[in-house]
């Protein structure tokens, strides 16, 4: 009977607020709820109305967010820009049915957001413009080509040719030395076996060069029979061709000093070309075309077609060289690159003597023809 009576008063408070709260409606006010003093954790949240709730007064800091299901609220009607995400835990938050293509990331500080705990891997990017996102001050290249020589209409035509002719001479003037072998070889041949050497070299740029060359031959245990020496300044004529002007010294033989022209370069389908035409000081007037073609049977194994013709103007009995086409040789060589800069070769060369030259080497007892097994070394520098 006592314990009934104490508990009057808290029975009658209870049916109190039911009446409060219609008198509250009844004047146009909501009814205010300490959600300070209330303990969220044990509320059962599913059955409350959260759209009619004022949320401004709620200390949501101090919630404990950890037993709420988040993937049944509904986010469409939040103001994510106005939410402190850093006491957020993202990593339990469920963001499949969030729509982030509605939330305002330029309020968000994603420098101080903790991205090891998020899962990239299931974030769905196929809705994302990529394409519009910064990437931290790098700009993407552009694809757009201007008119060819778009400077003139500013600058003027002669102006810009004068720079055009400047930058080609500066940037072309980094001299360089190359040196190269092109045959260092051993001939065996009927009587005895020979050997054969041709080498050249440049230093300059890309328009003038220095070029310095050597050929020879003789046979072992009778000296060298033939043996010069050029020197020559080269002027690129095109991108193909330099022409070349100098002198040419014969080391065995009859002294003799020639002038020299020619052009050296590549022709069409890739044959290297190098011919000259000689002045010597005694007034004979000769050439020599030499033609070869590197073909590439793998990306070492090269197989290379080479020709060369020697020609005069006149008789020149004292090097029994006869009129018009002097000697044709031709070869075929096989080699192959243990490194670009070392090719050892092998290959067959056929010589022959031709019109009032093939006089000269029969009276002298000599074969007009012969071949000649060789091999060798292509080197260069």
């Amino acid at each position: 009977m006592n314990r009934a009576v104490s508990m009057l008063p808290l029975v009658l408070a209870v049916l109190a607020l039911p009446a409060a709260a219609s008198a509250q409606e009844a004047d146009g006010e909501e009814p205010v709820m300490d959600h300070g003093s209330m303990d969220h954790g044990e509320m059962d949240h599913p059955t409350m109305d959260h759209g009619s709730m004022d949320h401004s007064t709620m200390d949501h800091g101090a919630m404990d967010h950890s037993t709420m299901d988040h993937g049944e609220m509904d986010h469409s009607t939040m103001n994510h820009g106005e939410m402190d995400h850093s006491t957020m835990d993202h990593g339990s938050m469920d963001h499949s049915t969030m729509n982030h293509g509605e939330m305002d990331h330029s309020t968000m500080d994603h420098g101080e957001m903790d991205h090891s705990t998020m899962n990239h891997g299931e974030m769905d990017h196929s809705t994302m413009d990529h394409g519009a996102m910064p990437m931290g001050g790098t700009v993407a290249p552009s694809t757009a080509t201007g008119p060819a020589n778009a400077a003139d209409a500013i600058w003027g035509t002669d102006a810009m040719a004068a720079s055009r002719t400047a930058l080609v001479h500066e940037t072309s003037g980094m001299p360089v030395l190359w040196l190269q072998a092109d045959r260092l070889e051993y001939q065996a041949k009927d009587g005895p076996d020979g050997y054969l050497w041709d080498v050249q070299g440049y230093y300059g740029g890309d328009l003038d060069k220095f070029w310095i060359k050597s050929e020879g031959e003789g046979a072992f245990g009778e000296g060298v029979e033939d043996a010069e020496i050029q020197a020559l300044y080269s002027r690129a004529i095109g991108p193909w061709f330099d022409l070349q002007a100098g002198v040419r010294q014969d080391l065995t033989g009859p002294s003799r000093t020639h002038a020299v022209i020619g052009v050296q370069g590549v022709a069409p389908f890739m044959f290297e070309v190098d011919a000259a035409a000689f002045l010597s000081n005694k007034g004979d007037l000769t050439a020599k075309v030499e033609a070869e073609l590197d073909q590439r049977v793998t990306q070492r194994v090269i197989l290379q077609p080479r020709a060369e013709v020697s020609l005069s103007a006149q008789d020149i009995p004292e090097l029994s060289v006869g009129a018009g086409i002097d000697a044709i040789e031709a070869g075929l060589r096989l080699r192959y690159h243990f490194t670009r800069e070392f090719a050892p070769y092998i290959g067959v060369e056929q010589h022959w003597k031709l019109g009032k030259s093939a006089d000269y080497a029969r009276a002298d007892g000599e074969a007009t023809s012969s071949t000649a097994f060789v091999a060798g070394l292509r080197l260069w520098y």
